[in-house]
């Protein structure tokens, strides 16, 4: 999840995950607190794609995929402009999907990519098919192309996340995969 693996490792004051509905004022209530916490006089949220304020719906836009899936997207903007209703503060919103996802490369990146490459022209020069590679438990390996269709990701919000005050809540790490999820 994203939105909370940002907020974890930015400090940012709030996280909305798409596990755990969210009531947009008692979001308002929150970051207005945080606000005034901060001395510089701003809080900031991240938002997954696919949250949901209690009571509405999943948020979706464009064309159906071949398994009839839309792209999520527009919740942010919509709280936004919710957020703005009920503070009478001024929001700046801003859609980093693509930026979050597209920065510079580190050597973690670089490593994972390199082997990534080299496992997958060893697949094919020994013929192997419908495989794919993967990290599991921290290991290289190859995979079934078909676990893709196995399910959704999804936080375990009882290890990571505070639903009650929108926050992650990352308390021990041992025996936890790398990136949490």
């Amino acid at each position: 999840e994203t939105s909370l693996l940002a907020s974890y490792l930015a400090g940012v004051d709030r996280s909305i995950i798409s596990e755990v509905h969210f009531d947009p004022e008692k979001l308002a209530a929150f970051l207005m607190d945080d606000k005034k916490a901060n001395p510089s006089n701003y809080a900031m949220v991240t938002m997954s794609e696919g949250a949901q304020m209690t009571g509405g719906k999943i948020i979706e836009y464009g064309q159906a995929d071949a398994y009839g899936h839309k792209k999520l997207g527009g919740i942010g903007e919509i709280t936004g402009e919710a957020l703005k209703k009920i503070t009478g503060e001024d929001i700046l919103y801003q859609q980093i999907s693509y930026l979050m996802r597209s920065g510079a490369p580190d050597s973690l990146d670089l490593m994972v990519a390199v082997n990534y490459a080299n496992m997958a022209i060893k697949l094919i020069t020994r013929g192997a098919s419908n495989r794919m590679v993967a990290l599991r438990n921290g290991t290289y390996t190859s995979i079934p192309i078909s676990t893709i269709m196995q399910g959704i990701k999804r936080v375990d919000v009882e290890e990571l996340y505070d639903a009650e005050n929108y926050l992650p809540k990352v308390r021990h790490v041992e025996g936890k995969p790398m990136f949490l999820y």
